[in-house]
């Protein structure tokens, strides 16, 4: 289960989580299981996970191994609804009432009166009123700027919904300037995401980056069926946007020159708006046994961020397996790999279809960049080094 490493001292680290980490199909999920599973090997893990989904047997038993105790609260979606009301008459942002519950909050602190825990982590603003004001040493991992996601979609989002959002980014605005003061530590995915966070000192949150298991993202050896891959949770806003902005506007770009090319759009969930993609040169996954195999199925791997924040784990997956990779200035903020070396950078629709062009006709090209990124990937983003981080800090500042 865990091992007590002397040159540690093995502590017992309560995890709150807004969602069951398993399976792996949002970043969110992927950050928390494998930070999980690191720190296991010299701590005693007891994990809460808040749920509003069906969770099988096998998914709980994906992190018994590494938990002393497994705890899952159940949210039901009118008692969530009634919730984001609440959290709109108290000024609270709504995503923070949506994942609140006051039966939830008795159950966690009867836990953490038995248990006893040296520690809580804390994975999202989302969890933070559950446990805000105990006087046990706590470290909240923003990953990413919520704020400013919700700004960015209030650009591309229908007028009817332009008001609520605006209101939310405000209101989130407030509140991860506000719960910075009540936790011990803070980590987050990347430097520009810790330059959003709206508190005067926002450089004390350490920077705990992602990493990518090259182990499992691994070169296969498959037959291409594709041109263009993009994966992610097709229902998450930033990927429909960027699906619909990859089909509608650059897709058409590239097939006035190659006139055959396919693209997949893999992934979880896939919203209305990337279902009516489908058609004779798209394909549609939705949920997929193992994305690997959409990686390598296709030439080049494309991620055209609009809209978002954090660190892209699918860039990291997909260079992870040698597939040349094209994103934007605003997702390669955060990965940090050298444009034209390691990863091709375009920001509009004319720059993202140049990229694609250049890549299908251009092999050597196409071979140096899948080896720099894969090189890049493997020299920067590993999963052990990145948990040794958060795990320092744990120790060190208590």
């Amino acid at each position: 289960m865990t091992a007590n490493n002397p040159d540690f001292g093995c502590m017992k680290i309560f995890v709150l989580l807004s969602r069951f980490p398993y399976p792996l199909e949002k970043g969110d999920k992927l950050r928390a299981y494998h930070q999980i599973r690191h720190l296991a090997k010299n701590h005693e893990i007891h994990l809460f996970a808040l749920n509003d989904v069906k969770i099988k047997p096998e998914h709980r038993k994906a992190l018994e191994p590494y938990c002393k105790s497994i705890h899952v609260f159940d949210l039901s979606k009118a008692a969530s609804v009634l919730n984001i009301v609440k959290a709109f008459f108290t000024g609270k942002p709504l995503q923070v009432g949506y994942f609140f519950c006051a039966s939830a909050k008795r159950q966690i602190r009867k836990i953490i009166n038995e248990i006893q825990p040296d520690h809580i982590f804390c994975q999202l603003i989302r969890v933070t009123e559950y446990v805000k004001e105990l006087k046990i040493p706590k470290t909240l991992d923003y990953q990413d700027v919520f704020s400013k996601g919700v700004d960015r979609r209030c650009e591309t989002s229908p007028v009817y919904m332009k008001p609520v959002l605006r209101t939310e980014y405000k209101r989130l605005l407030k509140y991860e300037k506000n719960i910075f003061d009540y936790f011990d530590h803070k980590t987050i995915i990347s430097i520009p995401d810790r330059d959003l966070i709206p508190h005067p000192d926002k450089n004390q949150i350490e920077v705990v980056i992602n990493g990518v298991d090259t182990d499992f993202f691994s070169p296969l050896e498959i037959e291409k069926e594709y041109d263009l891959v993009f994966t992610g949770n097709m229902g998450y806003p930033p990927n429909v946007n960027a699906a619909n902005f990859l089909v509608k506007e650059i897709l058409p770009l590239v097939q006035q020159k190659h006139p055959d090319v396919k693209v997949m759009l893999a992934g979880a969930t896939p919203h209305p708006s990337v279902q009516a993609l489908q058609s004779k040169y798209v394909k549609v996954t939705g949920w997929v046994e193992d994305i690997r195999e959409c990686y390598a199925k296709a030439n080049i791997f494309i991620a055209p961020m609009q809209i978002g924040t954090g660190l892209q784990n699918k860039l990291l997956e997909a260079m992870s397996m040698k597939i040349p990779s094209i994103t934007s200035d605003l997702a390669n903020s955060a990965l940090k790999a050298k444009p034209g070396e390691e990863i091709l950078i375009g920001n509009s629709a004319e720059e993202l279809g140049r990229q694609i062009i250049l890549l299908l006709e251009d092999q050597s090209l196409a071979n140096k960049l899948a080896e720099n990124g894969y090189n890049f990937v493997h020299q920067n983003y590993n999963w052990a080094s990145a948990t040794q981080k958060l795990e320092n800090l744990m120790i060190e500042k208590g």
